[in-house]
């Protein structure tokens, strides 16, 4: 899978999202890597994906003007699974929706119990 497709698999999922899910994603940005780097994945775990920034559920009020939340996903680590292409493209976009959740608050212990994770 090229970087174009991977760009758009990460887009549908976007897409398909709940309108109010798209609507409370504020100031998110969503990027493609290659891979992570040192500082993204410092136990060199191979992630799929990664969310940087500070949650809705911990934020003040006062928290404006900061710089754009983060969602990682990272494209090698993905196509190292060496998976079909539609099973790639769940992937994908399981990744996504994982890293989505953690904006909202969701944390990893929660997301495997719902099997998200």
């Amino acid at each position: 899978m090229d970087r174009d497709e991977f760009e758009d698999a990460i887009r549908e999922t976007i897409s398909q999202l709940p309108e109010w899910v798209r609507e409370a994603m504020h100031n998110v940005d969503v990027q493609v890597l290659d891979e992570p780097d040192a500082d993204l994945d410092p136990h060199g775990e191979r992630l799929l994906g990664l969310y940087a920034g500070i949650p809705l559920t911990e934020r003040e009020s006062n928290h404006a003007g900061e710089l754009p939340d983060v969602i990682y996903v990272f494209r090698y680590p993905h196509l190292e699974l060496g998976l079909s292409p539609h099973a790639l493209r769940e992937e994908i976009g399981k990744t996504v929706i994982h890293e989505i959740a953690h904006y909202f608050g969701f944390d990893d212990d929660h997301l495997d119990e719902i099997g998200w994770g």
